[in-house]
């Protein structure tokens, strides 16, 4: 996987580990690409007592080798504001640029989840009869995080890796984490099987128990169902998980369906709507280059219409060639059968056979196919934005031959923390740490083992105090313990480029070509293993001098 952002601290701390273990000690396949570990290149005291002290010195030297290295970290931090590269690909060849609207064209703000998260706790109470006394829960916007995995037979939230392992640690019945002990006798281990896992837009279906949340609008579906399965676990009420998970969907489906969240945003735009993501000057910028620009999404005409007028202007479909509202994505990518239909200036449907689909006109339904046969948009000069991994990217990059784009607007808060020198110091030592580990774990004795344990035991809580750093209960996004999260898996498989924002886009002019960065397989040896691997990485002091 080529994963830019997400692996550049931990490149840079890999760097330091073994600068600080080459102050110490080697082995003797150093230098010989696919030798295993072998033996110590140092001579180490035979007695028990000499090699407890040794192991100690070799410590603090790795220590105060990480300490010293640490500045020069901190020297090449990477931009926020940068776009990351998972697969190579020049604007140049881009000639149609086509975006999703929701968190891709525009940005909400803090308020949006709280109201989602009241009306359908509010739809549960009034329309599903669940207790009254539930709404005393509040939406906490720091509980979840994306790409989480949930247990529909077991009523349990977790975080797997991209191996389908469960990340221990960060399993939640309710609102309590569930012991590691617990988890393994429940799963028979840590792993769960390809055919428990969630289906291939991350749905629990055709016998998948597992229910994967990839948009950005479940945060508050996580969090209102935690919580409920908290107030029936708190007060000992015998409940079906399953009846729960779709009451739930239920409700947050109808948040939307029935019209809401869109009246609300509607009624208070500037409340809901951050106005900070300059997508006009997105926009007018490829205008100006003589790009066609195309939207596709599933929000409703008006409330598109109105949105747009906000953050962009009056004018904002004449920077369109082709407007789509309501599409039901994935289903409009797949479903050859639904034909477009033209929506007047008053949201009235019209009847008329679409032979053309025209600038400046909205249109409604329709699929991919029909819009191919009609646009002749084909293949890899098309790039299409938007922020949900499945149902906006998936369909496109494995079945069309699109490029495709996603918006991650967490990237950037978790930028900014892999910059802070706390983190970059923290995982500085946790890979030299992991070093020493794997290094000294051929002293055998008891004195050297137990040693060992307590580095073992530093190591547990520094994973710990890592994961603290962006999520109390789940950590990263991209990153469980060690390995990518199930998320970034999709993300790398799905996405030839991804960037917080939209407005990246600015920082670039309309020819570059992004490169991935070649990141050394585990047999490979790094071609940066004796300096910080800042070659070709968007660095942040290089955005800042410019």
């Amino acid at each position: 996987m080529a994963t830019a952002a997400v692996v550049v601290t931990r490149g840079a701390c890999a760097w330091a580990a073994a600068a600080a273990l080459r102050g110490g000690c080697g082995t003797a396949a150093r230098g010989r690409p696919g030798a295993g570990p072998a033996r110590a290149l140092c001579t180490a005291p035979g007695t028990a007592p000499g090699m407890k002290r040794y192991l100690w010195e070799r410590y603090r030297e790795a220590k105060r080798s990480t300490d010293e290295s640490v500045p020069s970290i901190m020297s090449n931090l990477l931009n926020p504001d940068a776009i990351f590269s998972n697969n190579e690909m020049s604007l140049s060849d881009i000639e149609v640029y086509g975006f999703d609207y929701d968190y891709t064209l525009v940005f909400y703000s803090k308020h949006l989840h709280t109201l989602i998260f009241n009306a359908a706790r509010d739809l549960l109470i009034n329309e599903h009869r669940y207790p009254v006394e539930i709404r005393k829960y509040e939406y906490d916007p720091g509980f979840a995080i994306r790409g989480l995995h949930y247990d529909v037979q077991r009523a349990i939230l977790m975080k797997i890796d991209a191996f389908h392992y469960i990340q221990l640690g960060t399993v939640y019945r309710g609102l309590s984490v569930v012991p590691d002990e617990e988890v393994i006798e429940m799963y028979e281990g840590s792993h769960v099987p390809l055919e428990q896992m969630s289906d291939f837009y991350g749905k629990s279906s055709h016998g998948n128990t597992m229910k994967q949340f990839m948009d950005i609008f479940s945060l508050p579906e996580m969090t209102l169902l935690s919580c409920v399965n908290e107030y029936f676990l708190k007060n000992n009420i015998d409940y079906e998980p399953v009846h729960l998970y779709k009451d739930v969907k239920d409700a947050i489906r109808d948040v939307h369906i029935k019209g809401i969240m869109y009246r609300a945003i509607e009624a208070d735009i500037e409340k809901y709507i951050c106005y900070a993501e300059q997508t006009r000057a997105v926009l007018a910028k490829l205008a100006d280059h003589g790009k066609k620009m195309f939207l596709i999404t599933n929000s409703p005409s008006s409330f598109v219409d109105k949105g747009m007028k906000y953050i962009v202007g009056k004018d904002w479909r004449d920077l369109f060639d082709v407007v789509i509202v309501q599409a039901e994505k994935p289903n409009f990518f797949n479903d050859k059968r639904r034909p477009f239909r033209k929506v007047n200036e008053k949201g009235v449907l019209l009847w008329d056979k679409i032979h053309k689909l025209q600038k400046g006109q909205i249109y409604k339904q329709g699929n991919l196919y029909e819009f191919l046969k009609l646009t002749g948009w084909r293949g890899s000069k098309v790039l299409y934005f938007g922020d949900h991994i499945y149902s906006d990217l998936a369909d496109l990059t494995l079945k069309h031959g699109w490029r495709t784009g996603a918006i991650i607007p967490e990237l950037r808060s978790e930028l900014r923390i892999m910059n802070t020198e706390q983190y970059v110091q923290t995982m500085a030592w946790l890979q030299t740490l992991t070093g020493l580990l794997e290094q000294m774990q051929v002293h055998r004795d008891v004195e050297s083992q137990l040693v060992l344990e307590e580095w073992k035991k530093e190591r547990k809580e520094m994973r710990e105090m890592t994961k603290s750093f962006f999520n109390a209960q789940f950590g990263s996004l991209f990153r469980t313990d060690q390995n990518p999260t199930y998320f970034l898996r999709r993300l790398s498989r799905f996405a030839d480029i991804y960037m917080a924002s939209l407005s990246c886009l600015l920082n670039y002019d309309v020819s570059h070509t992004f490169y991935p960065r070649r990141t050394p397989l585990q047999h490979e040896l790094p071609a940066w293993s004796d300096g910080p691997p800042s070659f070709r990485l968007p660095l942040l002091q290089e955005a800042q001098a410019k």
